[in-house]
């Protein structure tokens, strides 16, 4: 993607954050192969749970990134309109803080957790509340570390499951990118019992081969803000995408999210000569209406900001009014849905996330050498709770 040899990624420390953008592709296809041989697992623990209750509430949770996965995939699982099930996102910062208020007794649920370490004291605290808190109280573990306290913690616990993503997918690189992928790409499979359209890993491979170009051009210009806008699913990872580039630039690039319509509505104010904006577009047709909308508003808007549309196909008004197109579908394949788009629209968020900060010269492997962030939380202290 990059075109920069080994020995200059490890002198930069980048290596690991590169070679873990770069590899999703194959580390998605070992997913497909994990899931489907764990899918005897999987499969008969959520079926016995719905047989067994007539409503079950899923709560998605993790704390950043790993929250941010639920939000992304919480839109697109309602839309497949399981009427005994109530999908939500709730982080878990927010449980651990008020656990009266997200935490309901009498509702069976089924928490989720995505967890690249396993380890962060939130994660933990969110999973001893629900099974204080609630009387039929089930587990989904997703996480990429087999050590971590999630998954050793109920191993010999009959409400819950462990899925481990591959080895790989364990990010050594400060930021979480195949980690935010396979989770993202795990729950999916395992709540539409869908697996992966193999031509999004082809679209993927294409897409890694041909961002080069076009990030060094957009990096090029010296910008100060990047906003990420989208609609539906692609409005929370924008929100995702905005995270990678303020973690990669270690904050020295203003990053702000919004929906397409929400923007409007005072955020629109950071727009200046020195900002970029990302525009996710929608393939729901009716959806992407409402993008173009704000897209033809940016382009005329006098604070000149540049713009990048990052879109699954070609499309001539589109091309007018942006800088830069990113397509991502190959030669031959298009994505099917916005969750299929999303997995390769945030490669590009990923790829162009790392280029910046490779060009302000940080170190993106570990952006806050100084300790004042980590990549475990640290300095968290967990309240006893009482009712």
């Amino acid at each position: 993607m990059f075109h920069i040899t080994n020995e200059e990624l490890q002198s930069k420390q980048a290596l690991h954050t590169v070679s873990e953008i770069i590899q999703q592709p194959e580390v998605w296809e070992k997913l497909r192969h994990t899931l489907l041989e764990q899918q005897g697992i999987w499969e008969p623990f959520l079926s016995s749970i719905y047989e067994k209750h007539e409503y079950v509430r899923i709560i998605f949770t993790g704390a950043g990134t790993s929250a941010f996965i639920g939000d992304t995939i919480t839109p697109f699982l309602r839309s497949r309109n399981q009427k005994h099930v109530q999908f939500d996102s709730i982080a878990t910062t927010d449980i651990v803080a008020s656990p009266n208020e997200y935490l309901q007794e009498d509702v069976p649920t089924i928490l989720v957790s995505f967890a690249r370490s396993g380890n962060s004291p939130e994660s933990v605290a969110a999973t001893k509340l629900g099974e204080r808190l609630v009387t039929d109280f089930y587990q989904v573990i997703i996480t990429c570390n087999k050590e971590g306290q999630l998954a050793t913690g109920t191993k010999e616990d009959n409400n819950a499951i462990t899925i481990l993503m591959p080895d790989r997918a364990h990010d050594k690189g400060f930021a979480m990118t195949s980690s935010f992928t396979c989770m993202l790409i795990s729950a999916y499979t395992l709540f539409t019992s869908d697996d992966l359209d193999h031509s999004v890993i082809e679209a993927a491979r294409e897409l890694i081969s041909n961002l080069s170009t076009p990030l060094t051009g957009i990096c090029d210009f010296e910008f100060e803000r990047i906003i990420y806008l989208g609609s539906g699913m692609l409005g929370p990872l924008s929100r995702e995408a905005s995270l990678k580039m303020l973690e990669l630039s270690a904050g020295t690039v203003v990053a702000l999210y919004e929906s397409s319509l929400g923007f409007r509505h005072g955020p629109k104010f950071v727009l200046n000569d020195k900002s970029v904006v990302v525009l996710f577009l929608s393939q729901d047709c009716y959806t992407r209406k409402y993008d173009m909308d704000i897209l033809r508003e940016i382009a005329d808007s006098p604070a000149q900001p540049k713009i990048i549309a990052v879109t699954t196909d070609q499309d001539s008004t589109v091309e007018t009014l942006s800088d830069w197109v990113i397509s991502v579908s190959s030669s031959y394949n298009i994505p099917t849905d916005d969750f299929h788009a999303a997995i390769l629209y945030i490669i590009f968020a990923q790829g162009l996330a790392l280029q910046k900060s490779l060009k302000l010269g940080i170190t993106p492997d570990n952006p806050s050498p100084d300790g004042s962030v980590n990549r475990v939380v640290q300095g968290v202290t967990i309240y006893e709770y009482h009712k």
